[in-house]
């Protein structure tokens, strides 16, 4: 059940002309009261006698009393509407939530005989209307501070105490979303994302590339759009503007957007804040390392979840947020766009109320500028690596967002893993297939050395491994590993089964094949070797994908 108060206006008779009027698409039906202050409010929708201009002035008695002294927005307007799948209530039980909603705001507390003049108008099955003039009996204005938020509250526990779904809450980080006038505007021009949402992720993704302040706002002037910096008495930037090129307002002039407006996390302040801890020097290994980097730093992420103070966690999910925002620039066609509606869908789950300790994750900053300076990988295995592990790291945020109760980014994440679902199987296809014919040539008595290998490091899963249509491809992997400097085969299946767990996967063997592609370090790769020997310390997340049902049954 979801409440809407509207900005307070000052014509009662034009708020109720459009509730006891067909709506914009002939929706209503059937308006009239479910409640009113004193139950004896006229009703124009039953009363065939009764008429708005009666019903105005009920309603504007005491405003016109007030005089002067009643302020210029005093009609205050509230809807209430329940989910979709929730039963339809009836009148008697919308009054009861009407008055609770208006006890909570402050609007007419309970037993208050000098309460504001109120009715609540409903006219469709699945919401009422909530209509008030702010002016109490003894023409003082009511303490209705923070409405929105108690009304919010209360609603919780309408849900509780009717049975109703409990509809996830957010915690006032979430973006703003684009006005009934940019939606209009988007149509009109033929476009199916409003400027806002498109500014929004052109600096996002700006953003993760970047390295200094500079660099943005060149990466951001680059791409077409227009940049407005705002300046300190001394020189120093104090904020931006960003536009873009042709969206003009009625005076033709660009429509510009302050970050802060775009989302909270995109102000200045707070971009300068991620790119400082994140240092100022691109670091640009060879492509192979620097994807085999970003897998690893992607694996971490579950157990670092686990195991770090929140403000460590709500950094190192901002740091895999500009992960999927960087992703789609190298990454193939075929694969973009998932991963494209992924940075979208994930976009909420980035930010919470919790302040990031960026400096917590510069590590994983780094490594997610570093493969945007490098070309994509030829080995196509490499992005499914880093795919397996961004999509373990989404469900491990969104588990940690749920157990924080920041239910509009845990459902965020949610709808976020579909997306690098499609993404991961599309890249997944072509390299499995390669690997599985690679692995079908392969000699008989190699084959067999494979599988011994596999049973000597994983014996309670050797047997379902090797009936596995993906083993092929696995065997394939593990006979290449002395061309490219692995270590012991066994030990290093020991150490892929060991960085998740495997009781969800419904392929063993392909989530081992991704698994031993990122860790194959290259021969002459010192700093990668370094890296493999970090992860090893990192704790793991042992259960992390188990605690999401909803990623079972995925090919993994």
């Amino acid at each position: 059940m979801i409440a809407n108060i509207v900005k307070p206006g000052s014509k009662t008779r034009g708020v109720l002309n459009y509730l006891y009027g067909p709506g914009r698409a002939n929706e209503h039906t059937d308006a009239h009261l479910v409640a009113s202050f004193d139950d004896f409010a006229p009703d124009p929708g039953r009363d065939p006698q009764a008429t708005l201009a009666q019903l105005t002035a009920v309603l504007d008695l005491r405003v016109k009393q007030a005089g002067d002294q009643a302020a210029a927005g005093h009609v205050w307007h509230c809807s209430i509407r329940a989910a979709p799948e929730d039963p339809v209530l009836t009148d008697e039980q919308w009054a009861t939530i009407a008055r609770r909603v208006l006890n909570a705001t402050g609007i007419a507390p309970a037993g208050d005989p000098d309460a504001c003049r109120w009715v609540a108008v409903r006219h469709a099955e699945d919401h009422i209307h909530i209509v008030a003039t702010k002016v109490r009996a003894d023409l003082r204005p009511p303490r209705n501070w923070n409405d929105f938020l108690r009304a919010d509250k209360e609603l919780v526990a309408v849900e509780k105490d009717y049975g109703l779904r409990q509809v996830p809450r957010g915690d006032r980080s979430a973006a703003k979303r684009p006005t009934r006038a940019e939606q209009e505007k988007a149509r009109r021009t033929g476009k199916s994302r409003t400027a806002r949402e498109d500014l929004r992720s052109t600096v996002r993704t700006a953003a993760a590339a970047a390295t200094s302040t500079d660099e943005l706002f060149r990466l951001l002037q680059g791409s077409g759009v227009l940049v407005d910096l705002q300046h300190f008495p001394s020189g120093d930037v104090r904020g931006y503007k960003v536009a873009l090129a042709g969206d003009t307002n009625k005076d033709g002039q660009p429509v510009w957007y302050s970050g802060s407006t775009l989302a909270a996390d995109l102000s200045f302040p707070k971009i300068r804040e991620r790119l400082d801890s994140a240092g100022t020097t691109p670091v640009t290994p060879p492509a192979v390392d620097a994807w085999r980097q970003l897998a690893h730093a992607a694996d971490r992420i579950p157990g670092l979840l686990d195991h770090s103070d929140d403000e460590a966690g709500q950094a190192h999910i901002a740091a895999l947020s500009e992960a999927l925002a960087a992703l789609p620039l190298t990454a193939p066609p075929d694969v973009r766009r998932p991963l494209m509606q992924a940075t979208v869908a994930f976009e909420p789950a980035g930010r919470s109320r919790i302040r990031a300790d960026h400096r917590q994750a510069q590590a994983t900053r780094r490594t997610v500028k570093a493969i945007l300076r490098t070309p994509p990988p030829k080995d196509g295995a490499l992005l499914v690596a880093v795919l397996d592990a961004v999509l373990l790291a989404v469900i491990a945020a969104q588990h940690w967002h749920r157990t924080r109760g920041h239910h509009q980014q845990a459902e965020a994440a949610h709808r976020t893993t579909v997306h690098v679902w499609t993404a991961y199987a599309a890249a997944a296809a072509e390299p499995l297939a390669k690997l599985r014919q690679r692995g079908d040539g392969l000699p008989r008595h190699v084959i067999d050395q494979q599988a011994a290998a596999v049973r000597r490091a994983v014996p309670d899963l050797a047997e379902q491994i090797l009936a596995e249509p993906g083993w092929p491809a696995l065997a394939a992997t593990l006979h290449d590993a002395p061309a490219t400097g692995h270590i012991a085969k066994a030990s290093l299946l020991v150490r892929a089964v060991g960085r998740r767990e495997l009781d969800s996967a419904t392929s063993l063997s392909e989530v081992l094949t991704w698994r031993l592609k990122s860790l194959a370090p290259p021969a002459s790769a010192p700093v990668q070797r370094a890296g493999v020997a970090a992860d090893r310390s990192a704790p793991v997340a042992a259960g992390v994908t188990r605690q999401s049902p909803n990623a079972r049954g995925r090919g993994r």
